[in-house]
């Protein structure tokens, strides 16, 4: 028989009043009665960080890691290296950065890591294009003032900005980056561009109204909005730097702003302008 280990963030109250808030520790991704009437151990913790980690004790002769992109366990080399019997890492959801993958692949023969590709690819493309209306209008700002109690309408609005006539681009125009672009058309945009290494097909780019830029410098220099829509694995990591970032587009019309939902590790980006 099989020992599965799940690390999940737990969901307290939340989960217990919504069952299908499933990748919690209190709902165990509705595993737990299939899993033991068929005679495997289930394991669940939340608890995933340090050497006394229940995550690092329960690793070491775990079969089968289940985890989630927002709690992710990570599997580290020094991890792998004491997990003797593990075979299947599954992410509960789409994204593997935070495993090993060279060291997988030469652990115990061969490490098989899965996740649930295009699951969640709709939520995303939503989401990326509220963040640009949230810091287009400026909107987060304008929040707080009026919750505090201000009222500095000059204040939001030096900031705030239309979509309308904007130029946006995405880095990568799969599930994810194509969808971002048919969630944009209706506003208006001057121009949708996109880069990425293999193009849409010409009826798909018509349809969408938008048009792929070959080289990304070229693609920056020209748009107000970016999105970053690709997965991060070493072929991107590094992609974006902040000489890469000051080639986007300038001047006081400029929005120039970032939206970013993949896993791209950006914390320099604050002093890139």
């Amino acid at each position: 028989m099989v020992k599965v280990l799940l690390v999940l963030y737990d969901g307290c109250q939340h989960a217990k009043d919504q069952p299908g808030l499933l990748g919690t520790t209190e709902n165990e991704l509705g595993l737990r009665k299939y899993l033991e009437d068929n005679g495997h151990t289930l394991v669940t913790t939340s608890d995933k960080e340090g050497e006394n980690s229940v995550f690092d004790r329960e690793l070491v002769d775990a079969e089968i890691i289940i985890t989630t992109p927002f709690h992710p366990g990570y599997l580290t080399k020094e991890r792998l290296a004491k997990a003797k019997k593990l075979k299947l890492a599954i992410t509960a959801g789409v994204g593997s950065d935070h495993v090993d993958l060279d060291t997988a692949n030469k652990t115990n023969g061969g490490i098989t890591v899965a996740e649930v590709t295009g699951c969640n690819v709709v939520s995303v493309a939503e989401h990326v294009v509220m963040t640009i209306l949230l810091l287009v209008r400026n909107f987060v700002p304008a929040h707080q003032q009026v919750t505090s109690g201000g009222w500095d309408v000059a204040a939001v609005a030096k900031n705030s900005y239309d979509l309308e006539g904007k130029v946006v681009g995405t880095v990568a125009v799969g599930r994810i980056g194509e969808r971002v672009l048919r969630r944009l058309k209706p506003f208006d945009c001057k121009e949708l561009l996109y880069y990425d290494y293999q193009p849409l097909k010409p009826e798909v780019e018509k349809e969408i109204g938008c048009r792929r830029v070959e080289n990304l410098e070229e693609m920056l220099g020209q748009c107000d909005i970016v999105t970053i829509n690709c997965p991060l694995h070493e072929k991107t990591r590094g992609l974006f730097n902040k000489e890469l970032i000051s080639k986007m587009k300038k001047g006081e019309s400029s929005t120039r702003v970032y939206v970013t939902l993949c896993s791209f590790p950006l914390p320099w980006m604050l002093t890139a302008f």
